[in-house]
């Protein structure tokens, strides 16, 4: 899948001391997922319904 003109955001509980950083994606039918310090280093893409589970359940950590 092409993303290059995908509009990536960073996710909100990423920090801003150059940690851990994710950034997403909405395309079509589809979350996509990428390092936001590598972003040329791939992606990872989910379903919306998975990417929703994913997201609460790291929410509950």
């Amino acid at each position: 899948m092409d993303l290059s003109t995908a509009t990536w955001r960073k996710a909100t509980r990423s920090g801003d001391d150059g940690g851990n950083c994710v950034e997403v994606a909405s395309v079509p039918g589809t979350v996509a997922l990428r390092d936001s310090k590598n972003p040329h280093g791939g992606h990872i893409l989910v379903s919306r319904k998975d990417f929703r589970h994913l997201a609460e359940t790291i929410k509950n950590l």
